[in-house]
């Protein structure tokens, strides 16, 4: 079972661990040039970190907290452990492979009586937790994007959970695709896939979710940045006026190192504006994510850098011989 508490050990131990590895480079580097290192470091990875299917290995932990709404006073707890990885098929193409495993502790209905037309109240001192189904993202995209960078492939959701309130005993899959545009400071783009049932329980709810996630970031000086991501979903297989989750909000986000550990974090605020009607109104989601760019992400920056480096060379050399 996994209480709050343990969410919480959990979180805090991979925060160690990224701090460890983080500790082991750059020795004997000087603080002044760390400094503009993590600086210009900080600044490459920002659009990178932004982009879901960058050539970049990443280990998110993104915790989610539910209130109000049909919560009432009580919450609900979601820690998503996402981590990303990049796979080369060719000079051409890349896999990117994104899990999501979610820890959770949600509150418990309590009895309410049959003649009050209410929904069941829920108490927050008894609680359900574990972890609910694991999903497997799996996507296809071009090793060197063009304007438009993007991703397609299959979704898996498989019947992992040990919280008995989240359990489907269902397996899934269905299509998931993401595409993106960076002009200027922004990166502005689309992540959508629909999950069916295939397999398992056939009793209860039948697996049938959308998941549509539009996501707006305007990149700031000093590799901090506005972003908006609201996670929008619809269950098929609820009644047509409690299938939807509609969320609006934003916040902010930075890329920081912990020791020489790049780290890109978030925190984001949201208001359901509609949702099921036992669902929490208002959410709060806070991110910490360690970044890894692969060698040949940096290989790849290190020549454009070079090729404008060039450029802007034979530009001056061109003015000066021009009488």
């Amino acid at each position: 079972m996994m209480t709050p508490q343990r969410l919480l050990t959990v979180t805090s131990a991979a925060c160690l661990l990224i701090y460890t590895a983080g500790l082991c480079r750059a020795q004997g580097e000087t603080d002044s040039a760390k400094a503009v290192r993590h600086d210009k470091e900080a600044a490459d990875l920002a659009k990178a970190a932004q982009n879901p299917v960058a050539n970049m290995v990443s280990l998110p932990l993104q915790y989610n907290y539910y209130t109000g709404g049909g919560l009432g006073s009580t919450s609900e707890m979601i820690l998503n452990v996402q981590p990303v990885l990049p796979l080369e098929i060719n000079k051409e193409w890349l896999l990117i492979s994104r899990t999501i495993v979610p820890f959770t502790s949600v509150p418990l209905p309590l009895s309410v009586p049959a003649s009050v037309s209410l929904p069941p109240a829920l108490s927050d001192t008894a609680r359900s937790t574990g972890i609910a189904d694991i999903q497997e993202q799996t996507y296809f995209t071009a090793a060197k994007p063009g304007k438009i960078t993007w991703g397609i492939g299959p979704i898996f959701s498989f019947p992992t959970a040990t919280n008995n309130v989240l359990r489907t005993g269902q397996w899934g899959f269905g299509p998931t695709a993401v595409a993106l545009v960076m002009p200027g400071p922004w990166v502005i783009g689309a992540l959508a896939n629909n999950i069916w049932r295939v397999g398992g329980d056939d009793h209860g709810t039948t697996l049938n979710a959308f998941t549509l996630q539009p996501f707006i970031n305007l990149n700031l000086p000093h590799a901090w940045a506005i972003s908006t991501a609201p996670l929008m979903t619809s269950n098929w297989s609820a009644p047509r006026d409690q299938r939807w989750t509609v969320p609006l909000g934003g916040g902010v986000a930075k890329v920081a190192h912990i020791g020489d550990q790049p780290m890109n974090f978030i925190m984001q605020y949201y208001h359901n504006v509609n949702h099921p009607r036992i669902a929490g109104r208002n959410s709060v989601r806070l991110e910490a994510a360690a970044l890894w760019p692969t060698a040949e992400a940096k290989a790849a920056k290190e020549k454009e850098a070079k090729e404008v480096a060039a450029k802007e060379k034979a530009a001056k050399e061109s003015g000066r011989k021009d009488p």
